[in-house]
């Protein structure tokens, strides 16, 4: 415990002196924990042979995404999107091998991607519905173009009438996917270029849950049974495909908290990570995931409204999901605080209680991180680029480049 405090006031005293008078609340990235992120995500991905699509929601931040490019080398191929227009916004900045990972039902959204294609981008998205297909027949003959699409299969568990995973795609049975794939034939303006499928229950469930210990078992349990599912449903639906004459240039699974199995799984071409580069809290207690924190935002102490408590000012940075504890905002430096349980992260004030023996001067900083790693830059213009103890450039979020997807 001695040694943990003695790091910790260290830690905290080089984020006093990186911070300084920068005007807070302000989000910063930690360069050199991001470099050690790289290096623990992409072990596996190397050693597969396999490359790395990144998740741009988890990221959000243009100079962010280079950057991780550029250190992870040459694994590093393709991006995963969240909105046709983020699409377009990053292919003007030079971005290409781009995959929407969400449906369309919007003519707007299909137009431009038909726009995308036509021009020679190397664009796709995800469908599961013969609507899907419609829509984006449509943009494309009209722009004299072929849209890629790919099939999303649900890799949920099911248990009789239990649907444990999330509610993405309604494609459960290899005759579901083979039905659409075969569906794209009879649209000349898509082209089948592959599948994904997100197990979101093994890729998005921690192994340990500190507010519910029970609950956490039940976690390790459920990933232990998709990890022995999931595979096997993943090669039938690839090897019935290729015999059936469709030629799959990705088969796209995994995430930050599956990347280190699903690498190894011979079907797939590319897995998929986004979170991990900064490393929200919500990795903190996952097993054989050791990420370091990248990603923190600072408020300035600005009321001791009594003894053992400081307030500072903002901090309502609430994650989206399921409402629960874990979706607040965790106070990180100095360590040891801990948020007021009637309060939580106010959009004006958040209160913390105080470890026994700290005290904090007005106007001193408190380092927090964000639950999930994107939803972060939708409250920041900017991002300060930290290296040691030094701000090394300040590089705009999307918001601060005026832009908005969904």
């Amino acid at each position: 415990m001695g040694m943990e405090k003695e790091l910790g006031d260290k830690e905290y005293a080089r984020w006093c002196e990186v911070l300084g008078d920068t005007p807070l609340p302000a989000s910063f990235v930690d360069l050199d924990a991001v470099d050690r992120n790289i290096e623990t995500l992409l072990h596996t991905v190397r050693r597969s042979g396999k490359t790395l699509r990144i998740a741009t929601k988890s990221l959000r931040c243009v100079e962010l995404m280079r950057y991780i490019q550029r250190q992870g080398g040459a694994p590093v191929q393709g991006w995963m999107t969240y909105d046709a227009s983020e699409m377009a916004f990053l292919a003007d900045r030079g971005f290409d091998d781009l995959l929407l990972a969400y449906p369309t039902m919007q003519r707007q959204d299909a137009e431009a991607l038909a726009s995308l294609a036509a021009r020679g981008a190397k664009v796709a998205t995800v469908v599961d519905a013969v609507e899907h297909l419609d829509l984006l027949h449509q943009a494309a003959i009209k722009q004299a173009t072929r849209i890629d699409v790919v099939i999303e299969v649900d890799m949920a568990l099911r248990l009789g009438p239990a649907h444990l995973g999330v509610l993405r795609s309604p494609l459960r049975f290899i005759e579901d996917v083979v039905q659409l794939a075969e569906a794209t034939r009879r649209f000349s303006g898509v082209r089948l270029a592959g599948l994904m499928g997100y197990e979101a229950q093994v890729a998005g469930l921690p192994d340990r849950n500190p507010i519910a210990p029970a609950q956490g078992a039940m976690q390790r349990m459920l990933k232990a049974l998709s990890r022995q599912v999931i595979p096997e449903r993943r090669a039938r639906v690839v090897e019935e495909l290729r015999r059936r004459g469709f030629d799959l240039r990705l088969v796209n699974g995994g995430g930050t908290g599956s990347i280190g199995w699903t690498a190894s799984e011979p079907y797939l071409t590319e897995v998929t990570a986004g979170s991990g580069f900064v490393a929200s809290h919500l990795f903190d207690h996952y097993d054989n995931l050791p990420l370091e924190p990248a990603l923190f935002f600072a408020l300035r102490v600005v009321r001791r409204p009594a003894p053992g408590v400081v307030t500072c000012a903002g901090g309502g940075y609430v994650a989206s999901g399921a409402a629960g504890p874990e979706k607040l905002p965790k106070p990180w430096w100095p360590s040891g605080l801990a948020l007021v349980k009637l309060e939580g992260a106010g959009e004006v004030q958040t209160p913390l209680r105080l470890p026994p023996g700290l005290s904090l001067s007005l106007g001193a900083p408190v380092l927090f991180r964000h639950a999930k790693a994107g939803e972060l830059a939708e409250h920041f213009p900017q991002y300060y680029f930290v290296r040691g103890r030094s701000i090394e450039a300040v590089h705009p979020t999307y918001r601060g480049e005026g832009a908005c997807f969904l």
